[in-house]
């Protein structure tokens, strides 16, 4: 029987699946004891140091985690007694569930949503029972209708998986447009952040490549010497693509070590926390709570906006972004009005400097006396 690799407990929590790089799944569990949480392989099993992050695949979780945990423990076991079908068996369903979508080849953002949402549900009520769900996702104030929906997307099929009749209640995907900051806002951020969140952040800048695809990307994908990037694993079915990237971002993926199949691979698991943590801290200094809205994806709204007000080519953005479906891109169009913007101005008096110009994204506007103006919005 599997037991806590720190503690050797046997109060094991089943925190939801690991994917590999081989695309083997292994089950990851968090131990009610210590708070310790490891996957279910054999490395696992081996003496661990105290470091706060272990190479093995496990690591500790804060004293409020476990706490919650236990509390669940107990309320499971209530449930148990009083002869609730809200155990550990439905929580395997799920696990099964989740195995069968990686089978059917869902892709790994799906399985990874659907995972999330039916582990709430599961902790929050008795997922057996239809209703209970319905009444759960109806009183959770702090879930959009959005949220809401994917909530019961996700038990929808898990209850067609294991034959629970459900008649789905009729949220609706609420139609927002994304925030987009300006690119000074963008920048301050990108030059707050430690090394590789900086050099994460300019990549998505430049290229508009969502979180995961960015997290993704090995070195043989990236040429550095020729300032490329190849994106062969997009998300979301998306169409595979290159982009040309700035020397400047090129020399910052160049000082990120090579000691991983990529350079963001070996990204801590608190990445997002980190990331979260340095906005707000910028916020604070810069007094500029626009910064607190800016996520990853963000830098793809914005990517896709300042293209379509630079080309007038949806066609161009769609490519760009990899969409499949130009209803997906349309969006974008509605993000652009810059009647009143204001510019920032430059001027070049040789090819050099008007090269380094539009690289550095500047539009020409004309020549005057043998001097070249350039402008770019701010």
């Amino acid at each position: 029987m599997t037991s806590c690799p720190r503690c050797r407990s046997l109060r094991l929590y089943k925190d939801g699946l690991r994917y590999l790089a081989n695309g083997n799944v292994v089950q990851r569990l968090l131990c009610r004891k210590c708070g310790f949480r490891f996957s279910e392989t054999k490395s696992s099993l081996s003496s661990c140091s105290n470091s706060l992050f272990h190479d093995s695949g496990g690591e500790y979780v804060s004293p409020n985690l476990v706490q919650k945990l236990a509390q669940i423990d107990t309320r499971q076991e209530t449930a148990q007694r009083e002869g609730t079908t809200q155990t550990t068996g439905i929580k395997g369903k799920i696990i099964e569930f989740l195995w069968h979508l990686k089978k059917e080849a869902y892709s790994r953002g799906t399985i990874e949503i659907y995972s999330k949402r039916l582990r709430e549900l599961a902790d929050g009520c008795d997922v057996s029972n239809p209703e209970s769900v319905k009444e759960f996702v109806a009183s959770k104030q702090t879930w959009n209708n959005s949220t809401k929906l994917l909530a019961v997307e996700a038990y929808k099929g898990f209850a067609n998986f294991v034959s629970i009749p459900f008649k789905a209640p009729r949220y609706q995907q609420e139609q927002r447009l994304p925030f987009i900051p300006t690119e000074k806002e963008l920048d301050d951020l990108i030059a707050g952040c430690g090394k590789k969140t900086s050099a994460l952040l300019q990549l998505l800048k430049e290229t508009g490549m969502r979180i995961g695809e960015a997290k993704r990307l090995t070195w043989v994908e990236i040429d550095i010497e020729n300032a490329t990037v190849t994106l062969n694993h997009p998300e979301k079915h998306g169409i595979p693509r290159i982009f040309k990237i700035s020397q400047k971002l090129a020399a910052m993926l160049g000082t990120i070590a090579k000691d991983k199949e990529g350079p963001f691979k070996s990204c801590p698991a608190n990445l997002y926390r980190g990331f979260e943590s340095q906005r707000k801290q910028l916020a604070d200094k810069l007094q500029n709570p626009r910064l607190s809205r800016i996520t990853f994806h963000t830098f793809r709204h914005w990517k896709a906006t300042m293209e379509y007000h630079k080309t007038k080519d949806i066609l161009h953005v769609m490519q760009l972004l990899g969409h499949r479906n130009i209803k997906n891109t349309l969006v974008y169009t509605h993000l652009v009005s810059f009647e009143n913007d204001d510019y920032h101005s430059a001027t070049a008096h040789t090819i050099t400097e008007a090269t380094k110009l539009v690289e550095a994204g500047f539009d020409y506007v004309c020549t005057h006396n043998d001097v070249m103006l350039f402008r770019k919005r701010k």
